[in-house]
């Protein structure tokens, strides 16, 4: 696209023109005419040469005698800048370049201020003007260099640092809790070390850091302390459960520096030996893996990780209490983390109704014989060994009900790849591999923290009909089975058996009235009203509730609201409850 065309500034703009100089060293500043007044005089003169273009000068002095260009701690300089943030100025004029600074990383800070109030900068010497297109590019190619110069010193400085640490050098910051530094190096501070061993050894015992952190609450134990030069106390703090993590995995107790992950010998002492740090290291490696599995957890999601919807977006496990019962969930995260405008883009699935669905098609291909076969065939090819695995296979089956919930989701996390939720169907992704193993070995238990397979290429792919259907933000996961698979919906045999039986007490005994009824069963009146309206539903209705052939969607919450709607004639009631689409 090309560059827009530059508008003329006109003749009778005023632009403000400050004349800065600068002289290294004090001598000759006493004469009557020196070296700042020449430069001045000669900065004037070319302001005046634009005298055309609106150029004027200021009368402020910005001289800085006897400073130095390596440095911008100087008076007039800092002056001017306070000048230009306070948009008084409008270009700068020196002498020469070096006169504003002799450092190319300094030069590209000051063009930073100039640019973001507008400002030009003009050397009169050398025919820099960033008024003009010529001299922007100038002063480009100049900041290019200066951002070469920062990234050569950048890496000049890592590598020092990469170096230094590969010898075991402390390279600085603050020492942690048990270590002093004296002349640049690490030295053990004997108290506090005692205090890093107590930690260490009561980890190790007590297996959590939420235990340890409560316990070294109750005793007193603090953060480090330190008092910095200007007299600030910092420190001092119970210690986080996030600083203890950082304190058990920190290898510069064992007397390594580490670097990018790699860790080398330090010239420092060790406090802690290697038996103790072994086993610090194995039990937080354990709880990661309970953490990762969700066998430390009261209500395992048994799919955590492993269920994606059908956009592929992981379905994150999630529950909701209510009147004291705890109902999970798995839900998109979009409906989380974006609050979703638009709730049909997302899935809200009750957990217990896909995980009985996932574990329920495990079972079946375990228990039949003719699908493990087809597995284990290439893997496998002894006709005797395939039996006994055969055998097991339908062992296993029969077993998997019983099993503790966290035993079962370490077993998914085994064997399953993903279970992707279609909205016609259920695919469950298994390691063939894993399989196998699993019906080779003597117990259920998998190991925690089985190895990823060679490839994921060798999936066997298990899939279920099942169609996703909505129920207010809520889907379920309707499995197209065999007509003797239906399952009648207990809530929905529930409110019908008691409307009925409601009803029949009214007619038995004429004297018991809706609002007797309604506080014997500490129910309210309208909610009585409306199941008693439920006995005048259609036979076949009801016939096919007690059958589980219902609408998926008509659960027992719709039936009850829609149950003052419902009209007298049996065809109607069949169109409203959704009979009639099935």
């Amino acid at each position: 696209m090309a560059k827009p065309q530059e508008p003329v500034r006109s003749p009778s703009r005023r632009l403000r023109c400050a004349i800065y100089t600068r002289k290294s060293s004090d001598e000759g500043l006493d004469q009557a005419f020196n070296s700042l007044d020449a430069q001045r005089e000669a900065c004037a003169a070319f302001v005046l040469s634009q005298k055309h273009e609106g150029w004027s000068v200021l009368p402020t002095l910005y001289d800085d005698g006897g400073y130095s260009g390596g440095t911008l701690d100087r008076p007039a300089l800092q002056k001017l800048l306070a000048d230009i943030a306070d948009r008084r100025v409008d270009v700068v004029v020196v002498y020469k370049i070096d006169r504003l600074t002799r450092s190319l990383f300094d030069f590209a800070k000051i063009v930073e201020v100039f640019e973001a109030r507008g400002v030009s900068f003009v050397s009169i010497t050398q025919q820099f003007n960033t008024t003009t297109s010529m001299g922007r590019l100038t002063l480009n190619v100049l900041l290019s260099f200066a951002q070469f110069e920062r990234e050569v010193a950048g890496e000049r400085i890592r590598d020092k640092i990469a170096a230094s640490k590969k010898k075991g050098m402390w390279m600085g910051g603050l020492p942690p809790l048990g270590y002093n530094v004296r002349d640049r190096k690490l030295a053990v501070n004997e108290e506090e070390a005692q205090t890093v061993l107590h930690i260490y050894g009561r980890y190790a015992e007590l297996r959590s850091v939420r235990a340890l952190k409560a316990e070294l609450d109750a005793a007193g134990i603090r953060s480090k302390r330190r008092t910095f030069a200007d007299g600030t106390v910092y420190g001092g703090h119970k210690l986080s459960r996030g600083a203890l993590y950082l304190m058990l995995q920190n290898r510069i107790y064992r007397g390594d520096i580490t670097h990018k992950g790699d860790a080398y010998p330090g010239e420092h002492k060790a406090i802690v030996d290697q038996a103790l740090w072994d086993k610090v290291q194995a039990v937080l490696a354990k709880n990661r893996v309970d953490r990762t599995t969700g066998a430390d957890a009261k209500y395992p999601s048994l799919l955590a990780g492993l269920a994606f919807d059908d956009s592929g977006e992981r379905l994150t496990p999630t529950h909701a209490v209510k009147r004291g019962t705890r109902y999970r969930y798995y839900v998109s995260k979009s409906l989380i983390t974006e609050a979703a405008k638009d709730h049909s883009q997302g899935r809200r699935i009750p957990a217990g109704n896909l995980e009985t669905l996932v574990i329920d098609r495990l079972r079946a291909f375990l228990a039949d014989e003719g699908a493990v076969l087809t597995v284990i065939t290439d893997l496998e090819p002894n006709g005797a060994q395939q039996k006994r695995l055969i055998a097991r296979g339908r062992q296993i089956s029969e077993e998997l009900p019983t099993v503790a919930p966290d035993m079962l989701r370490s077993i998914l996390m085994t064997l399953v790849n993903r279970v992707d939720i279609r909205t016609e169907h259920v695919e469950i992704r298994v390691y063939r591999q894993r399989l196998h193993n699993l019906l080779q070995a003597q117990s259920i238990e998998p190991p925690l923290s089985a190895p990823a397979p060679a490839g994921t290429g060798d999936i066997l792919k298990l899939k279920v009909k099942a169609r996703l259907q909505r129920v207010g933000r809520e889907m379920k996961l309707i499995v197209h089975n065999a007509a003797d698979q239906a399952v009648a919906d207990p809530g929905l045999l529930r409110i019908v058996a008691r409307a009925h039986d409601f009803q029949q007490r009214l007619m038995q005994n004429t004297d018991l009235t809706v609002p007797a009824i309604a506080n014997q069963e500490r129910l309210t009146i309208g909610y009585l009203s409306r199941l008693l309206r439920l006995p005048s539903l259609a036979p076949d209705i009801v016939t096919a509730i007690i059958n589980g052939k219902h609408p998926p969607e008509l659960s027992a919450k719709r039936l009850t609201r829609l149950a003052l709607k419902l009209p007298t004639d049996w065809a109607e009631q069949r169109k409203l409850l959704g009979f009639q689409r099935q």
